[in-house]
């Protein structure tokens, strides 16, 4: 068994790895920070993972978001995991959240730590992975709604 985190390097999701640090430290369980990283210039640029003109660099986004993560979490393991285009019938957030149910049930995830703003709201916006993938009756979910300050922009 194993806590899952999707990692973005968003506030929420730097104290949702946090939290799953500290919780799997408490109950030696393995912590996997997970990062999707779509084919995506506006994707990348939307998260912030690239500035305004920068080019899309796969690996560069990969090599950051991994020290990011360990920077937070030094004991966690960071799997990162790409999309291929997305279908058109899809979003780029759907693809997302099907890559995180699949890692989620390839690890047998016990309990997935989830920073989203939206999750369980009464309206939930498309770009949102939270309510998606805390819907899965297959883990138990951690919602982290407020980011610690240390960890906001």
């Amino acid at each position: 068994m194993s806590y899952l985190v999707p990692f973005d390097d968003s506030p929420l999701s730097r104290t949702a790895l946090r939290r799953a640090g500290e919780f799997g430290r408490v109950m030696d369980e393995r912590v996997v920070a997970l990062v999707v990283v779509p084919p995506s210039t506006d994707y990348a640029r939307e998260k912030g993972w690239i500035d305004p003109g920068e080019p899309y660099d796969a690996d560069r986004i990969e090599r950051g978001l991994r020290a990011a993560a360990r920077e937070i979490a030094p004991d966690a393991e960071v799997r990162v995991e790409t999309t291929e285009e997305t279908d058109y019938r899809a979003s780029m957030t759907t693809d997302v959240v099907r890559r995180i149910r699949q890692v989620a049930g390839d690890l047998e995830a016990s309990v997935l730590f989830i920073g989203t703003a939206n999750a369980g709201s009464v309206v939930t916006p498309v770009a949102s992975v939270g309510s998606p993938v805390s819907d899965d009756p297959q883990y138990d979910v951690h919602l982290v709604r407020h980011a610690d300050e240390d960890l906001a922009d």
